[in-house]
């Protein structure tokens, strides 16, 4: 499966002639390939991109990648291995409509309870579970008292075997160290508040981007 993969990114890269506009092609389908591939240079995955950006922008906060989204049983039947099957649907010239976000409230973190319509459990699609979100608001002080207060609410979504995605309550010590926060050891005032997000493509090059609010 490795080799074929990047000849698919080849192609997904230099097919921003055929697609107009880039939303003519599921967006999930087109951030799971270029996400693999590293985020090749090409039209459709700076627009990939830049939706599973603004997915962890601030509000609402909602899983970067929403494989449930890219219509992967479309092309089940065919004698294709599973990445190749997803390029042909990412490359499709049909108009699919954008979903609508399920988040009602603009305080309310998304919870998805959707899944891949496939079985993704094949290694070739570990990429998926690679994806980890942390939601970090922190804050310590010194109070008027004179004392050392430190709070927090930190979250972490990952995805499960099948694609779907679910947040936990976590520590600060989970956060990457990739991440810019860093609160102090000492009681010095230290506020951070953002969502960062990483990931391993298919030849284990690790990424990762952060938006502080």
């Amino acid at each position: 499966m490795k080799p074929l993969l990047p000849a698919l990114l080849l192609g997904f890269g230099l097919s921003a002639a055929t697609i107009t506009p880039a939303t003519a092609y599921p967006v999930d389908c087109a951030i799971l390939l270029c996400l693999a591939g590293g985020w090749p240079a090409s039209a459709e995955c700076a627009h990939a991109r830049e939706v599973f950006i603004r997915r962890i922008t601030p509000w609402p906060i909602e899983p970067p990648l929403q494989i449930w989204n890219c219509p992967m049983r479309a092309f089940l039947t065919r004698e294709k291995a599973p990445m190749e099957r997803l390029f042909e649907i990412a490359l499709r010239q049909e108009a699919f409509p954008r979903p609508q976000s399920s988040v009602h409230s603009p305080t309310e973190l998304h919870l998805a309870q959707d899944q891949a319509n496939v079985d993704i459990s094949d290694p070739v699609y570990d990429v998926v579970r690679s994806i980890h979100v942390f939601q970090i608001e922190y804050r310590r002080h010194r109070n008027k008292d004179g004392h050392c207060s430190t709070s927090y609410n930190i979250r972490a979504g990952t995805y499960g075997e099948q694609g779907e995605f679910h947040w936990k309550r976590t520590s600060p010590s989970s956060v990457p160290r990739a991440s810019r926060f860093r609160p102090t050891e000492t009681c010095s005032n230290y506020r951070f508040r953002g969502v960062f997000v990483d990931w391993t493509d298919h030849e284990g090059t690790y990424g990762f981007e952060e938006v502080r609010y």
